[in-house]
């Protein structure tokens, strides 16, 4: 038995109508305008290069300190404010001086060197400083003069196990102090999301 069908009407398709004059130029417009954004953020891109400091530093306080005319704030981790005052067998003691003498020991009169790209919105540069060989932003974890603020929570782990600085007695968090403390500046924990803020803060304060 064979098989045999008719065949339907065939679909004719019209040709597109050419695009008008008016439609062209802005498809070319838009087309310029994307390709000058791209230009402008690959302009703008390498002045997103690490910037180092050195020096002989002035501590500030736990975890920030000055190198010429450039102040740093030490990045991933956060000290008790210079008049912040901690807990420790049911007596007040000056913990944020404390943290201040804690870093300027770590430091020990030699030249630190610090290197970071991101600003803070006080225009500190966020910056990952060394003495030496001594890594002074994972060394005030350690030492328990400064809890985790974004990294180094192994660090604060083992301080808080080991209740040395801070850890030995009851103290707020420096954030919630600041919160509580209106005339101190008050900060923002940089964490990934808090880095992709940075990121776009500095793009824009570029353009």
């Amino acid at each position: 038995m064979s098989r045999s069908w008719s065949r339907g009407p065939r679909r004719r398709y019209a040709p597109r109508p050419p695009r008008s004059l008016r439609r062209r130029l802005l498809d070319y417009g838009l087309t310029a305008i994307v390709l000058g954004l791209f230009i402008l953020v690959a302009a703008r891109l390498d002045r997103f290069e690490t910037r180092k400091e050195q020096g002989t530093a002035i501590v500030n306080d736990g975890d920030s300190l000055t190198l010429g005319t450039e102040r740093i704030r030490m990045r991933g981790i956060d000290a008790p404010e210079y008049t912040q005052t901690c807990r420790e067998e049911g007596a007040d003691y000056p913990c944020g001086r404390l943290a201040r003498q804690s870093l300027v020991r770590l430091i020990a009169n030699r030249p630190v060197s610090c290197r970071g790209w991101q600003r803070d919105r006080y225009g500190r540069l966020l910056g990952a400083c060394k003495a030496g060989d001594t890594d002074l932003n994972r060394a005030q974890v350690q030492a328990g003069w400064a809890v985790a603020f974004g990294d180094f929570e192994t660090e604060e782990a083992t301080a808080r196990v080991a209740k040395v600085g801070i850890w030995a007695g009851s103290f707020e968090e420096p954030q919630d102090w600041r919160d509580s403390h209106h005339d101190q500046p008050t900060e923002r924990k940089h964490g990934t999301l808090a880095s992709l803020g940075d990121a776009l803060r500095e793009l824009v304060r570029f353009w």
